[in-house]
């Protein structure tokens, strides 16, 4: 079985909606230390689900903050199947510096939202997500979304260049 390190920078991390559900027992995860990516990228928040996006865009932004991860192969695909990897999110490898005192750069699978609407790049930008932060846009979580049947609406309509 396979070791995989992974970086994650917002729903995921401790403290955060989703952590218990993917990153605790029963699942094989290993918290290996806080971290920024190495390059700035943009981190949003959108949808209506105020979800954290890291946008593919390489050089605007922010050093994103998070937390690496080594994960077995379960737990990688529970966290693709998660962020929708490839179609949704693209996971790819990105040099991560640790916050540690020898400043340890690993590279680490990432979360990407690639093929996004330009209007995503207009919004507030940050370099550390909580869903409690002072923005005022609280994550809700997949449980607390009520389907409107009259109205279908998937974030992918809001965020993907494609649909818009």
């Amino acid at each position: 079985m396979g070791r995989h390190l992974v970086f994650v920078y917002g729903t995921l991390k401790a403290g955060e909606p989703n952590h218990e559900e993917f990153l605790q027992p029963p699942h094989d995860a290993v918290f290996i230390g806080k971290g920024a990516t190495v390059e700035r990228f943009p981190l949003v928040i959108a949808s209506r689900y105020n979800i954290p996006f890291v946008l593919d865009a390489v050089g605007q932004g922010n050093r994103v903050q998070g937390e690496v991860y080594e994960v077995d192969d379960n737990t990688l695909a529970n966290l693709d199947e998660l962020e929708e990897h490839p179609e949704y999110y693209e996971r790819r490898q990105t040099r991560i510096e640790l916050f540690n005192p020898s400043a340890t750069v690993l590279e680490c699978g990432m979360y990407f939202l690639h093929g996004f609407h330009e209007k995503l790049l207009t919004l507030p930008r940050y370099d550390n997500y909580s869903s409690a932060g002072a923005h005022g846009l609280p994550y809700r979580l997949r449980d607390d979304r009520v389907p409107d049947p009259l109205h279908p609406y998937s974030t992918i309509d809001d965020v993907k260049k494609d649909f818009v």
